[in-house]
């Protein structure tokens, strides 16, 4: 369970690294657009090979991945539209980064579990390691980034961020520990749950900020995310 949990954190860990890259202030405008959308292209590999098509895989019916990736997107709606009617909300200044934030909760949770899932097998899954990392930092550096503009203090920022890779830590040693036995219609839901979570996170929150000014090579970085992701998954 220590492993699995280890594991995870290195995982998450890169979401600490894009707060301390936001709190720099060297990233902004069109580099900082382009590492969203490379960070967007990798988290629509990930729903894609390692997450919902490991619950259709995984489900004996179906019924649970439809459940599951409903409630992932209910559930982060509702926390968004939670969000947006909180003094300072969407209306100044996307949420003050909190949607980002909520993402990285309701995905990296769902996620780490996977994760520590892997161990049973014999070994944590390199693939969804890196995917993980990878996406993990643009969705920080953009949130961070809001939050600093927003007036957060930078051990605020630093603090939330460290709490979400510790939950994610939590979440792989329970996935490790608890949940080795389970269905394939728990571990289907889950994963959906996740998929459903990212793929809203995705359209409402993270795309519009890579698109936040005209760039067209925000689509041909989103490419490259998603090509380096699936390559990791498809060669695991």
């Amino acid at each position: 369970m220590a492993a699995a949990g280890a594991w995870a954190f290195l995982g998450a860990s890169s979401l600490i690294l894009g707060a301390l890259i936001a709190l720099s202030g060297r990233l902004k405008g069109r580099p900082l657009e382009l590492l969203i959308g490379f960070g967007g292209g990798a988290l629509v590999s990930a729903l894609a090979y390692d997450l919902f098509g490991e619950a259709v895989q995984a489900s004996a019916t179906g019924l649970s991945v439809a459940i599951g990736f409903v409630a992932g997107a209910v559930v982060y709606y509702i926390g968004d539209e939670l969000i947006d009617r909180m003094p300072g909300g969407h209306a100044a200044n996307g949420g003050g980064g909190l949607p980002l934030l909520l993402g990285a909760v309701l995905d990296g949770i769902p996620e780490s579990i996977v994760l520590g899932l892997t161990l049973v097998a014999g070994g944590p899954s390199i693939a969804i390691l890196v995917a993980i990392f990878i996406s993990n930092v643009p969705e920080s550096v953009a949130g961070s980034t809001r939050m600093l503009e927003s007036g957060r203090r930078p051990a605020w920022i630093i603090g939330a961020w460290t709490l979400v890779a510790c939950a994610s830590a939590l979440a792989a040693a329970i996935g490790y520990g608890l949940l080795a036995t389970a269905s394939g219609d728990v571990i289907a839901l889950i994963d959906a749950f996740a998929a459903g979570a990212i793929l809203t996170l995705l359209a409402n929150d993270l795309f519009p900020a890579a698109h936040a000014e005209t760039n067209r090579l925000v689509g041909r970085a989103t490419v490259a995310g998603f090509a380096v992701a699936a390559f990791l998954s498809l060669s695991a």
